[in-house]
């Protein structure tokens, strides 16, 4: 694994506990978690990276649930195990939206993250939760598409 790979599996531990502490404490803001968060020793990188996933992820997560509910019948996000639906968030946001890492990518490691910090069952819940909405998105693209080469 690259030092940038490392760097950025870092960042993800770090932005999924914050936005965890996000999740628990309302009255929290992203800036006041990221300043309470003890990152003694961390590189300015993680750090950088870890920011800018938690901002840009508290700012869409309205879209992102959105997203989620679209295409995942029986599971409302607020009714999901809260480490599980900040993985899930993690990569919709890195993935799909802000599109830095390739999705495949974006699903591993937020399969990773479930297995590390969660449940049991929260990997297998994560990859089969992000495998409907990519395919699901997917479908979409193609009918898309089939529909304008028809026009």
């Amino acid at each position: 694994m690259s030092l940038l790979q490392q760097q950025r599996r870092r960042a993800r531990e770090i932005a999924l506990q914050l936005l965890y502490a996000l999740d628990m404490r309302s009255d929290q803001t992203p800036d006041e978690a990221i300043a309470l968060f003890p990152c003694e020793g961390e590189s300015d990188e993680v750090l950088r990276y870890a920011t800018w996933l938690v901002k840009g992820i508290w700012g869409k997560r309205v879209e992102i649930d959105n997203l989620i509910r679209m295409h995942i019948t029986g599971w409302r996000p607020e009714r999901m195990v809260t480490v599980d639906l900040e993985a899930i968030r993690l990569a919709l946001y890195e993935g799909l939206f802000s599109k830095v890492v390739p999705i495949p990518v974006a699903i591993s490691e937020a399969i990773e993250l479930a297995k590390r910090f969660g449940t049991e069952n929260s990997g297998r819940f994560v990859n089969g939760v992000l495998g409907k909405i990519v395919r699901s998105l997917a479908e979409g693209e193609d009918k898309g598409a089939k529909g304008n080469a028809s026009a």
